[in-house]
């Protein structure tokens, strides 16, 4: 007897940055209700998985086998009609490496769900203390990664996204941090402010502030091979910035209509009270 897999989903759940309680509660119910979890062992902690470890029927952990391993993984459990949590670090559309695995499951025709997570653009923000998008500033961020064995089109290379000014988050670049401030300087100064994060939300995070003048040899000193989040701009290192309309009563809005002048709500509140004088 068969039993029907007609039902049976594969979510890809974004575990966030590092620290177990950076995952969606979205995310943490999915795998507490899932009975197969595959997850990516050298960027995921198995804290994730305390709830479960003795429940799950099976928790692989991928990070020694190949794809064609992890869809025969999916594969068995579809045809038992069991739902699989495949677990990602971060959000699993940055850099998840969930488009193959995607189109395989569609030529499989199994059905699959994406569970957004924190990023490490976000997670390293806030460990810096840093809003990312400030008026007058900088409204834009790009998030890219350093050109390795991956070709790139030209428009992405990092001068051109450079151009833009634009607050940049670079993943998968620190080995090459020297090549990339040689081509940022021209764009951003030498006194561009410049954060390097290190497994950031890890037990073992690390971090280096400067600019693009000395941020090569900061990271050397700290020995970042791998792991670590580039994070350049002038909005890094600046309180020279406008208050956002958000807050400025002067700005209507939807929530909040305009409101009258200062001098008009001092007049109206001078004929409320006649016996008041303007000095």
């Amino acid at each position: 007897m068969t039993q029907d897999n007609s039902k049976a989903i594969v979510y890809f759940v974004g575990a966030g940055p590092g620290d177990p309680e950076l995952i969606t509660v979205k995310g943490q119910r999915i795998i507490n209700d899932c009975p197969v979890i595959l997850y990516a062992g050298s960027l995921v902690p198995r804290e994730i998985f305390s709830n479960v470890e003795e429940t799950a029927e099976k928790i692989v952990d991928t990070a020694s086998i190949d794809l064609d391993e992890i869809i025969q993984h999916i594969k068995e459990a579809h045809a038992l009609g069991k739902d699989v949590a495949r677990v990602h670090s971060g959000d699993p559309s940055v850099y998840g490496a969930i488009g193959e695995q995607i189109r395989r499951l569609e030529a499989l025709d199994i059905d699959y769900e994406i569970i957004p997570g924190v990023t490490a653009t976000s997670a390293s923000a806030a460990w810096l203390r840093k809003e990312l998008t400030l008026s007058g500033v900088s409204q834009t961020i790009i998030m890219t990664r350093y050109e390795g064995k991956t070709p790139f089109p030209e428009q992405e290379r990092l001068p051109a996204l450079a151009a833009s000014g634009a607050t940049l988050a670079i993943h998968l670049g620190v080995t090459r941090i020297h090549k990339i401030v040689e081509e940022l300087i021209p764009f951003y100064g030498e006194d561009c402010p410049v954060a390097v994060c290190y497994r950031t939300s890890w037990p073992d995070q690390d971090k280096v502030t400067g600019t693009l003048g000395d941020i090569v040899q900061q990271v050397r000193k700290k020995k970042f091979t791998r792991t670590s989040l580039i994070l350049v701009g002038p909005v890094l290192g600046t309180d020279e910035f406008r208050d956002s309309y958000l807050y400025d009563e002067s700005k209507a809005h939807v929530y909040r209509p305009k409101v009258k002048s200062l001098k008009t709500r001092d007049v109206n509140s001078t004929q409320a009270h006649p016996t008041k004088k303007l000095n």
